[in-house]
Order: C-alpha cells, then structure tokens, then sequence
C-alpha cells in the first residue's frame, strides 16, 4: 500500500541510510540476500539489545522481520514533528519471539525504537516511481500557434 506521505526533515538521513541499505540488499539475482542480512541483525539485536544504540537505520533493519505496523493507521498521525512512542506503539504488533528483545528497546532505546519503527513504515508506504519530468511551456509557443490558423489580428 502507498501513501502520499512525505519525508519529513527530522528523519530524511536516517530514512536515506535505511532505503538506500534496503534497495541496495534487494538483489533480483540473489532474493535471499536480504532476509539473510536482516536475520543476522535481528540474532545479534536478540543477543545484545542495545547494540545498535545510535545506529537507528540498523535498528530498522534488524526489527524489520519482527514487527508488524499498521501503516493506513500510523498514517494519520501528525509526522511533521516527532511524535511521542504512545501515539506510535498502537499501530504496532511484535513477533511473539521478538517481544522481549523490543521491551528491553522500550526500556533503554524507546526513541531509537519509535524512530525505527517510522522508519519502516514510512518504507513500507514510500513510492519510489520517478516523477514525470514538468514540461516548460513557453509563451511564445503558445502564441506562434494561433498565428498557423492564418488569422489576423
């Protein structure tokens, strides 16, 4: 599902890092390259939780497979300023083998968690089809037209 939802300006590095390590993972050759990536990061987050403390693109990474976010929902919710774990955590289920390691992220990382949570869904609702390019209309073209028509002005 797709949404007209911008980046906004608090996120836009952390949102580049995270499509940028995404896209560049996304192998049509190798599909498996990716969730091999992820399920590295989500054993080594399990392992030691705050191991990506300051990392929140990799955070994003290593939650990616164990959460599930109701994006049509967290889309109504005000992103222009960073807003609060509580308005985010409703939208937000957890692999029941991964509800230990995000408690102990709400406990010690709750803003690096709500950040890697939007993360996410804002690269699960983000489209990356090119805009088409705005043609220029010049004035005089317009007028040089109506000249063809053999009309006198």
């Amino acid at each position: 599902m797709k949404f007209d939802t911008p980046i906004p300006a608090y996120l836009a590095d952390e949102f580049s890092m995270y499509l940028e390590n995404m896209e560049s993972l996304s192998d049509p050759e190798n599909p498996d390259l990716l969730r091999n990536y992820l399920k590295t990061l989500q054993k080594q987050l399990a392992s030691n939780s705050a191991i990506f403390k300051g990392l929140v693109d990799q955070l994003a990474m290593a939650i990616t497979l164990s959460v599930r976010i109701n994006s049509e929902k967290l889309a109504k919710v005000d992103l222009t300023q960073p807003p609060l774990w509580a308005d985010v955590k409703p939208f937000v289920g957890v692999h029941a083998d991964a509800r230990a390691t995000i408690t102990q992220l709400m406990e010690h990382s709750e803003d690096d968690l709500k950040t890697a949570i939007l993360l996410i869904h804002l690269y699960n609702t983000y489209d990356s089809t090119p805009l088409p390019e705005e043609v220029e209309v010049d004035d005089n073209d317009v007028n040089e037209s109506y000249n063809t028509y053999g009309y006198d002005e």
